[in-house]
């Protein structure tokens, strides 16, 4: 970001490298090369193995030679916005101020387009550093309805891909998990004003929301992990190509080998 450019704004420079605004004004507190390369393992890891919790995590990554604490290894996993999944009795409350809905698609088959729609954030790594991705799903067809990048994890990046989504039509039920972007009023606010259905995972089960699970997992392997992104205009660039391909271009075996677009599009 260049403040004194002489012909583009801060806003212009943020639209161009599709950042949040936002952003702009969070101080971070860098992480060391050490820490940013046991996220990097971890990330790894828990994609392949969603119900490692950090006692596991901690025994796997001194198997491969990084000796570290459980208490650290519990603070980078906070910091990635992941946790063990595993099955587990109803433990989450509602923190002040925001209102815990119940999950809705317990038993319900979805059988058309714009019937449920999900949500979730995910950690993107790069050369140095990382930002946090979300994505708004169509459930039916697999399509990704919308997404967008932050350098924080503020709400206003999960409204922007809400707005956007919302402009191409309107689900009977909004699913998400009960992160305090998704439970926030002016989120829930957006959804309710349209006469949308809320539902919410329970905590620490990513499986009630598996098909934008298994996104994030075919964006890391067939995206992700394959390069190093240098910059935040090259993370996106990479993200919007791979989507693109996602939606328009990756057979899908459970959609009888077509694309999310041709579902979407044939149905919506």
């Amino acid at each position: 970001m260049e403040p004194e450019h002489p012909e583009l704004s801060l806003r212009r420079q943020c639209e161009l490298l599709g950042v949040n605004r936002s952003g702009l004004y969070y101080e971070p507190v860098g992480e060391s090369a050490e820490n940013l390369m046991l996220m990097r393992l971890i990330d790894e890891e828990y994609t392949r193995h969603p119900f490692f919790g950090s006692r596991r995590l901690v025994v796997w990554l001194g198997e491969r030679g990084q000796v570290v604490n459980r208490k650290r290894v519990a603070r980078l996993m906070d910091l990635m916005e992941i946790e063990a999944v595993y099955p587990k009795p109803k433990l989450s409350q509602p923190g002040e101020g925001h209102r815990i809905y119940p999950y809705l698609l317990r038993g319900t088959t979805v059988e058309r387009v714009n019937q449920v729609w999900s949500t979730d954030i995910t950690y993107i790594r790069m050369a140095q550093g990382f930002l946090y991705l979300v994505a708004v799903m169509d459930w039916f067809s697999r399509f990704v309805l919308s997404w967008s990048l932050s350098l924080t994890m503020e709400m206003d990046f999960c409204l922007e891909a809400l707005d956007r989504a919302l402009r191409r039509g309107r689900p009977e039920i909004f699913n998400s998990d009960q992160g305090s972007q998704f439970t926030s009023e002016k989120f829930t606010g957006k959804l309710e004003a349209r006469k949308i259905a809320v539902s919410m995972d329970g905590r620490g089960r990513c499986f009630d929301n598996i098909f934008v699970e298994r996104l994030w997992r075919s964006l890391k392997y067939e995206e992700v992990y394959l390069k190093d992104y240098a910059s935040v205009a090259e993370a996106r660039a990479g993200i919007a190509g791979y989507f693109q391909f996602y939606n328009h271009e990756r057979l899908h075996q459970s959609l009888d080998y077509r694309t999310p677009a041709a579902i979407y599009r044939a149905r919506a």
